[in-house]
């Protein structure tokens, strides 16, 4: 009987968790945690995206604010505005929507935000941190993917995963995060043998069928068919891609999801999850900030 890892219903359960730290935080310090967004544009699924995020923060006891640019905004305006929420103590965490107009360097941008506001764990210094494998923070989808596998006890300890995409916000990460050691969830959700396939390598499909766990996030529909994966295999889902009215992932996933031993359904799959873990790295940003505060 396959798995069905309901990102949804473990994203609330996670989000109710949060809730009380955050009450308990704020009783301890007086201090609410926020998490603010920058968001360039009109583009209709970055203005659900935000929207969803600010909604998670106040559900939370955090507060939430969106600084609404105009597409046409200069790339000096949006580095002042960054620059602005850095300096304001108010602000834990800093979300700057992706992706930007043409005109706006996007590295330049993430990287002028600063390292312990970083909650989306795109800045260089959070990132060498983590191939260290001492993180500040974890990315917010590859961290929604490892507590998807831990709260459903599903370890991947000496297990062969596999990563089709190499993208920085998730084919690298994840891949680098379950290669270490140790995890903040565990061993036992970490110490994975990791191959990292991608648009050019051979031989795609003989490689895929080797998974113990196979995580697509390639950014094509259904791209991943019942003949790539293995009998058995843990399958995780992370794209999202619109096919006529509906919502589908990078699995075909009536096809694949008979033969697995667990998988994510797109939607309410990773989706959720990515959501959770930002509330998450958001309250640990205003206990960083606020501890550095206080001993400065």
């Amino acid at each position: 009987m396959t798995i069905v890892l309901d990102g949804r219903a473990t994203s609330a359960t996670i989000r109710e968790e949060l809730r009380e730290q955050v009450a308990a935080f704020r009783e301890r310090t007086g201090v609410q945690p926020k998490l603010a967004a920058v968001l360039v544009g009109d583009d209709p699924a970055s203005q659900v995206y935000v929207g969803n995020k600010q909604k998670a923060s106040e559900a939370a006891g955090m507060a939430g604010g969106v600084d609404r640019l105009p597409e046409s905004v200069s790339e000096q305006e949006l580095v002042d505005r960054v620059g602005a929420l850095n300096d304001d103590p108010s602000v834990h965490g800093i979300l700057v929507q992706l992706p930007l107009p043409r005109q706006i360097d996007s590295s330049r941008i993430l990287d002028l935000v600063h390292p312990l506001k970083d909650v989306d764990c795109f800045h260089p210094e959070n990132v060498g941190l983590l191939c260290q494998g001492r993180p500040r923070y974890l990315p917010c989808t590859p961290f929604g993917m490892q507590t998807l596998l831990a709260r459903y006890d599903l370890p991947i300890a000496d297990k062969h995963v596999v990563v089709l995409g190499r993208s920085d916000i998730v084919g690298k990460p994840i891949g680098l995060m379950l290669l270490q050691r140790d995890s903040r969830l565990g061993a036992s959700f970490a110490n994975a043998t990791v191959t990292i396939c991608h648009s050019r390598t051979p031989n795609l499909a003989e490689m895929t069928r080797q998974a113990d766990v196979l995580i697509a996030a390639i950014g094509k529909a259904k791209f991943v068919t019942r003949e790539m994966v293995k009998e058995g295999a843990i399958v995780l889902d992370v794209g999202i891609n619109r096919v006529g009215d509906k919502l589908v992932g990078d699995v075909d996933y009536d096809a694949v999801a008979p033969i697995c031993r667990a998988i994510t359904p797109v939607p309410k799959g990773v989706g959720p999850m990515t959501i959770a873990m930002l509330m998450h790295n958001t309250l640990q940003a205003a206990e960083l900030i606020t501890a550095k505060g206080s001993s400065s």
